[in-house]
């Protein structure tokens, strides 16, 4: 018998078992992921509304530095808008599988 066949019988006999849930269905977990979604979304928002405030101070004001800092936090700020609406879709397909 080959090293081959021998290895593809001995993977053919590993169990596969079906996913579970590792909370063991707390509602507690749910609870949490659901505080850190919304407050991820929501600290997006915050620091959107926060640079348009600080480009338009840094323009009013003439502070080049300002108006730069303003630009880069926005466009991290959409940025994090992307990744959170990425992430929350696939957070809930993980842990509605082990359902």
């Amino acid at each position: 018998m080959s090293v081959h066949h021998t290895l593809i019988q001995f993977l053919a006999d590993v169990p596969n078992p079906a996913p579970q849930d590792p909370t063991g269905g707390s509602k507690g977990v749910d609870l949490l992921l659901s505080y850190v979604k919304w407050g991820a979304l929501i600290g997006c928002a915050i620091a959107a509304l926060a640079s348009g405030g600080i480009m338009g101070i840094g323009k009013l004001s003439d502070r080049p530095g300002a108006a730069e800092k303003g630009r880069t936090a926005l466009i991290w700020s959409v940025a994090g808008v992307v990744v959170t609406a990425v992430a929350i879709p696939l957070v809930n397909t993980v842990f509605g599988a082990a359902n």
